[in-house]
């Protein structure tokens, strides 16, 4: 199921009316860039938390079968909801990547393992473990409502999401 990573400047110049009818949209620009997959695709399965990473660690725990994890974690700067040991373990059950409008920590770690991570920025606080949050809902972040379901594109130049599976 894990798409063939292509280029994101490539896929909007060759896709011009899917980003006129809104079908590919670009998140807005404001993610750093973590992990040794630098380039990475997949499915998209969605997440809403906030300061809490219960659900996060549920979701990583499952086979990823190269899907990729979008963490609406409200775009809290006050602790971080991935780590090493759950980019690990993102790692060993086939994600592709985890994108997360949030914090992360463990930045060294995460940069080892071979996954695509995309954050606001790293914090040295862990997050709660409430288990609050909510799994397959749509989440809005960067500018963009991104569901359950759809595509995402990831390289060094920025991070597109696709109704459909794109090709080049």
């Amino acid at each position: 199921m894990a798409a063939l990573p292509l280029a994101t400047a490539e896929a909007c110049d060759a896709n011009a009316a899917l980003i006129m009818n809104g079908d590919l949209r670009a998140l807005q620009p404001i993610f750093q860039i973590y992990g040794r997959r630098q380039i990475f695709a997949g499915p998209v399965v969605t997440l809403k938390i906030f300061e809490d990473n219960v659900l996060l660690r549920e979701f990583l725990e499952e086979k990823g079968h190269g899907r990729v994890l979008v963490v609406d974690a409200g775009g809290s700067m006050r602790c971080a909801v991935l780590g090493g040991n759950l980019a690990q373990l993102a790692q060993n059950n086939g994600w592709a990547g985890v994108v997360v409008n949030g914090c992360i920590r463990d930045v060294d770690e995460i940069n080892g393992c071979d996954i695509g991570v995309r954050a606001l920025n790293s914090h040295p606080i862990k997050s709660n473990k409430k288990g609050v949050g909510e799994k397959h809902a749509p989440v809005t972040f960067a500018g963009t409502r991104i569901c359950d379901g759809e595509w995402l594109y990831a390289d060094s130049d920025g991070i597109l999401i696709s109704r459909s599976e794109l090709t080049v």
